[in-house]
């Protein structure tokens, strides 16, 4: 089956549900993995993704693993 036919048959499939908290399952799943962003490296970040690298970073923040402005001022001339 190729990708179209597989829409077609999942779109036929959710038009039959009548359970709305199916259909939220199903809301969940895609939110979950369409692409919101793109990493530094142009890789790119389903919405799970992008949150679970918000929490990281998060976290180095509240640990002081981060530069300040003028500590990256001074990297800066340095290059």
């Amino acid at each position: 089956m190729d990708i179209q036919a597989t829409k077609l048959d999942i779109l036929q499939s959710i038009i039959n549900v009548n359970k709305e908290s199916l259909l939220l399952k199903i809301k969940t799943l895609i939110d979950d993995e369409l692409i919101v962003g793109y990493s530094t490296s142009g890789e790119p970040l389903t919405k799970k993704e992008y949150n679970k690298q918000l929490e990281e970073s998060e976290k180095q923040i509240e640990n002081g693993e981060y530069l300040s402005h003028e500590e990256l001022k001074q990297r800066i001339k340095n290059w």
